[in-house]
């Protein structure tokens, strides 16, 4: 019933910066949480950061200082700014978004690719 789709993944150089995009679409008026979670080759998916409705902010301590997550509730959008990428960001980046009143993540996009060269 929500649909889900991420966009600006690419290759990037370490030091440099990506802004990730997410779009969602169908039942949107019951989502809550919007989050970003990430899974590098070989790795288990991993919590990035999330952002409540009313803009509150929670990251993983590898991000912290460097991610920034922020939502458009108008366009139901959620956004990752990465700046001062390295290597070790490298990953699959995925959206998802939790529905009141389940308290886990609901829906997931298809992903989006981030690679960063050293």
């Amino acid at each position: 019933q929500v649909q889900l789709v991420e966009s600006g993944g690419g290759l990037v150089q370490a030091g440099g910066s990506l802004r990730l995009s997410c779009a969602t679409s169908g039942r949107t008026f019951s989502v809550y949480t919007m989050g970003w979670f990430r899974q590098a080759p070989g790795k288990e998916r991993e919590f990035v950061a999330r952002i409540e409705w009313s803009s509150t902010t929670y990251y993983a301590d590898s991000v912290k200082g460097r991610f920034t997550i922020s939502r458009d509730n108008a366009k139901n959008a959620v956004y990752l700014q990465m700046d001062s990428l390295k290597p070790e960001d490298t990953a699959v980046y995925y959206c998802a978004v939790t529905i009141l009143p389940r308290g886990e993540y609901a829906y997931w996009g298809q992903g989006t690719q981030v690679t960063v060269s050293s």
